[in-house]
Parts: C-alpha cells; sequence; structure tokens
C-alpha cells in the first residue's frame, strides 16, 4: 500500500517575475547540458568556434524547454491545483496567467530556432522535433504507460543529436544508445518515486513491474557503456566504467532507501556522491579523450 503524498505548505505570494523564473525551472536547464556530449566525445575541446556552436544549441535548448514548461502548467493548471505538490506553481496559483505563459512561451519558442538558425537547416529541423515531442508528451503522451518514458528518452536522444549535429562532429551511435538507457533508468526510477509517493502514474504501473524495468535498464545502461568503452578511440576508457557503476548504484540506493526517485534532476545536482562521481569521470573522460 503507497503512503499518501506529501503535502507541500504554499509559499508566500511571488512577485511577478519571480513566479515566471519559477515557471521557466531552471533547475531543468541541466538536462540540456547533453548538448555538449558531441563536442566532448570528439574530442574537440580546443575548438573555441565549436565551443560557440554549442553554447548556442545550449541556449536554445534551455529556451525551448522552459517554452514548453510554461505550455504544461497552462493545460495542467486544474489538475495541478489538486496535486500535493504542483499546487505550488505559479500558473496553478494564479500568480502567472495562462495568457502571459503562453505569450512568454511563444517567445522563448522563437528565441530557441533563432539560435540555432545560423547553425543550419539540420539543426533547425532537429529542434524542429524536440518541440513537436515535448507538445505531444504534454498533450496526451506522459498519460499512456510505456509510451511515457519512451518519450522521455527520446527527447534525451534529439537532445545528443542536436549537440553533435551543431558542432558538425559524427553522431555516435554508442552515445545515442546509452543516452536512451540513461534516460530511461532516470524515468522509470521517477515513476518508481511517483508510485512510493503516492502520486498518480499512468494506468499499468506497479511496483513490481517498475522495479523489474529498473533492473533490466540499469544492468543495459552499464553493459552498453561498457561496449562503448571497448570499441573507442582509445580503450583507456574502460578505466571510466567504475564510475558509471557507482553512479548507478548510487541512485539506485537513493530511490530505494530514500524514495528520492520522484525528482530525479534534484538528485543529480544536490548529492554529494554523484556530484562527484560525474565530476570524476568527465575530468577522466576528458584527459583521456585529449591526450590520446
Amino acid at each position: 500500500m503507497t503512503e499518501p503524498a506529501r503535502v507541500v505548505a504554499l509559499p508566500g505570494r511571488r512577485s511577478a517575475a519571480r513566479a515566471l523564473l519559477v515557471s521557466l525551472r531552471p533547475a531543468q536547464w541541466s538536462k540540456n547540458l547533453l548538448v555538449f556530449a558531441g563536442i566532448v566525445f570528439a574530442a574537440r575541446l580546443d575548438d573555441p568556434l565549436r565551443w560557440v556552436w554549442a553554447v548556442a544549441a545550449f541556449g536554445a535548448y534551455c529556451a525551448a524547454s522552459s517554452a514548453a514548461y510554461l505550455v504544461n502548467d497552462v493545460r495542467d493548471a486544474d489538475e495541478d491545483r489538486r496535486h500535493a505538490t504542483k499546487r505550488t506553481r505559479p500558473v496553478a496559483r494564479g500568480e502567472l496567467s495562462a495568457q502571459a505563459a503562453l505569450w512568454v512561451a511563444g517567445v522563448l519558442f522563437l528565441c530557441a530556432f533563432a539560435l540555432v538558425a545560423p547553425l543550419g537547416i539540420v539543426t533547425v529541423g532537429i529542434l524542429a522535433s524536440f518541440v513537436a515531442l515535448q507538445l505531444l508528451y504534454t498533450l496526451g503522451l506522459k498519460h499512456l504507460v510505456l509510451l511515457d518514458v519512451f518519450a522521455i528518452a527520446a527527447l534525451f536522444v534529439v537532445r545528443a543529436t542536436a549537440g553533435a549535429e551543431a558542432v558538425e562532429v559524427p553522431i555516435s551511435p554508442w552515445l545515442l544508445v546509452c543516452t536512451a538507457l540513461l534516460a530511461l533508468f532516470l524515468a522509470l526510477g521517477k515513476r518508481r518515486g511517483e508510485l512510493a509517493a503516492g502520486v498518480p502514474v499512468p494506468d499499468g504501473y506497479s511496483p513490481a513491474l517498475v522495479d523489474q524495468l529498473v533492473s533490466v535498464v540499469a544492468a543495459s545502461t552499464v553493459i552498453a557503456y561498457s561496449l562503448y568503452t571497448f570499441t573507442a578511440h582509445s580503450t583507456a576508457m574502460m578505466a571510466t566504467i567504475p564510475f558509471v557503476l557507482y553512479g548507478v548504484f548510487r541512485y539506485l540506493l537513493l530511490v530505494h532507501r530514500d524514495d528520492l526517485g520522484e525528482e530525479p534532476e534534484q538528485v543529480l545536482l544536490t548529492d554529494r556522491p554523484i556530484l562527484a562521481t560525474v565530476a570524476l569521470w568527465a575530468l577522466t573522460s576528458a584527459a583521456i579523450l585529449e591526450l590520446t
């Protein structure tokens, strides 16, 4: 039997500017750091122009993501008002009007496309697919069992693809596979956290099913990453496997012991062992790719 969802006390009424900033969900922008994977794993760290392109892509995906969150909050406002924690969202509380939210979303979508327009028609097309998938997720995919987590994984794959295309480097199949599996792992962990907290999830999920799916995806993620290191241009990348293993194990520990899977971005940004592991993995990978 699941525990009732925790109720978060409503904060004091926020200013319009503060409400808008909260609605943009800047903490979620960390997901868009994936656009830098292309330039890092292509070992083009010393190319300033490509870094400019990568930063432009990052800015575009942050703008597009925030725009999608605004649309989502407008669509779900009535439902959010009945939710234990989502009722604090500015649109649900009436701190930000639906009209203002949609107007800002439109501006952000335009800004996103303006940022990637100089990077070529393919990059623009990839961003368009990202926006379309975000809207489809908001409009219905998030309520369909299994398809919801596959949509989330696809959004991460699009980010990785966009980053590689923006800096004109080959798109590694391994990068896409590992990205998809890791995103599935986090999305399923989120569903498990929601089940544990009593938060409604798409019909068909159960704790037993989600635990089985998480186990399958966690093992597949580690295997896929290991296979990537075997075929990388430097076999020294095998030295980074322990970081991935520890990161997966640590996240599973937090999900099962502390029921923290409901907000994976908070876990990834606040858990010191995970932060240290990611930093060590990044530094080790960068050093290997740069020196070999």
